[in-house]
């Protein structure tokens, strides 16, 4: 039986390359895989899974608009698909996680899904608190914070480096716009933030 994952972590913690590494292992073995990467995040150029150490693969955009149950299944009536793998899940719709838990479920397609958790406010994205609730199996990726501890947090900077504590959930960026931290220093780098506001 097909199940949904769903892999999450910090910035920096190397999803997107897991991501690649488990499209590859696939590929390798002679089945068909499908990716799928947010249209929203264009950082890279558009229509790819790019991870930071330089490895990227075509994929296919979706946007909110998007009906992934019925873009794989077609994809799947043309090639049978082995697994299905999503980078940026944070920005799925709550509907598209059911979609793909239906591939799951009914198409009996692996989907691997990889994302953040939470924005720079410490707020669930729609896509992750989604998939939070319905995947069968939540693996936590590890980054590691300035202090050495376990970073679980993406602090906002501006371009001076000092937290941003207010703005849109989503804005777009790397290491230039987010850092990965532990909730301790998360915690005190938006108070001070704060405080000088």
């Amino acid at each position: 039986m097909a199940k949904l994952y769903f892999y999450y972590a910090s910035m920096n913690a190397g999803k997107s390359t897991t991501l690649l590494q488990a499209d590859f292992n696939y590929r390798e073995r002679g089945m068909e895989t499908m990716l799928w990467t947010a249209a929203l995040d264009d950082r890279y150029g558009t229509g790819q899974v790019t991870s930071r150490i330089g490895l990227m693969a075509a994929a296919h955009k979706f946007d909110p608009e998007s009906d992934l149950f019925a873009a794989v299944s077609a994809e799947n009536a043309e090639r049978p698909l082995a697994c299905v793998l999503v980078d940026e899940a944070q920005f799925l719709s709550r509907e598209q996680v059911l979609q793909l838990a239906r591939l799951a479920d009914e198409v009996n397609i692996p989907v691997l899904c990889y994302g953040l958790r939470t924005d720079f406010a410490a707020n669930l994205f729609p896509g992750s608190a989604a998939l939070l609730g319905l995947a069968d199996a939540l693996v936590e990726l590890k980054a590691v914070c300035e202090c050495g501890r376990k970073a679980t947090m993406n602090l906002r900077v501006d371009e001076n480096g000092r937290a941003v504590v207010e703005g849109a959930q989503t804005e777009i960026g790397g290491n230039d716009r987010y850092v990965a931290m532990c909730r301790r220093h998360f915690m005190e780098k938006r108070r001070e933030a704060a405080a000088d506001a």
